[in-house]
């Protein structure tokens, strides 16, 4: 069965984000989800010089390891990334082996402004570079505004089903 690993970039209850990467995989089919935990301290060299790398960062790391495809979800914070996803990167990066390189990665966002959070995407690409990650190009998914998931979690518009569904098409086929 493919593991995917699913980071949302977004640490609130009931975040889209996560929804969205809940969505997601369960677009992509058959396989098992584990959902990354980035509520992780703030990068300090010197707290890594004096204890090592946090354990829930060794965790991450490990599912980075484990997954066969990994889905980031990122919201929109000012025209950037959060904090909170670029922090977990910083972590990760203390990690040995770096095994992030040529895995397959889609990204996405959901935001409340009008664009999806789009501008999030771009910082999140970003960010990836020193990885080297295979990302998964298109249909880019911007799920804009609060209400495009119903009770039961799952997107409504049938253009955010359709983009995401090939999405999940592409990702699966870059394993």
């Amino acid at each position: 069965m493919t593991k995917l690993l699913g980071i949302s970039g977004s640490l609130r209850t009931g975040s889209t984000n996560t929804l969205l990467v809940k969505e997601a995989a369960r677009l992509f089919g058959d396989a098992e989800l584990m959902l990354g935990d980035i509520n992780l301290p703030l990068y300090n060299g010197d707290v890594e010089a004096s204890v090592g790398v946090p354990q829930a960062v060794e965790t991450l790391h490990g599912q980075i390891q484990a997954a066969d495809a990994i889905i980031i979800a990122t919201p929109e914070y000012n025209g950037n990334l959060p904090g909170v996803l670029k922090n977990a990167f910083d972590w990760v990066s203390r990690c040995k082996p770096m095994t992030w390189g040529g895995k397959p990665t889609a990204i996405m966002s959901a935001a409340a402004g009008r664009a999806g959070g789009i501008r999030g995407q771009n910082s999140l690409r970003f960010c990836l570079t020193a990885f080297q990650p295979h990302i998964v190009h298109g249909p880019e998914i911007a799920v804009a505004g609060g209400d495009a998931f119903d009770d039961a979690g799952q997107l409504t518009g049938e253009m955010y089903l359709k983009q995401l569904t090939q999405l999940m098409d592409n990702l699966r086929a870059a394993i």
